[in-house]
């Protein structure tokens, strides 16, 4: 089990990127407490994305695609 906020952010990015409509995995706060962000972009099946990782919720997060400059 991730011990850190930054290592179930790594778990997270590693289980989710690479789907269909994900753009990216963030550290955020929800109700005062830390979270992990997952965003996406169009349809997402997400019974795909944890609920859960290391003991942080995990917070699905519409959004567009993003891009580079």
């Amino acid at each position: 089990m991730p011990e850190d906020i930054q290592t179930a952010q790594r778990e997270l990015t590693r289980r989710v990127m690479g789907r269909p409509g994900v753009s990216g995995t963030a550290i955020g706060r929800q109700s005062g407490k830390d979270c992990l962000t997952v965003y996406v972009n169009g349809d997402v099946d997400r019974s795909l994305i944890p609920k859960r990782i290391g003991g942080f919720p995990v917070v699905v997060e519409q959004t567009g695609i993003f891009r580079q400059r």
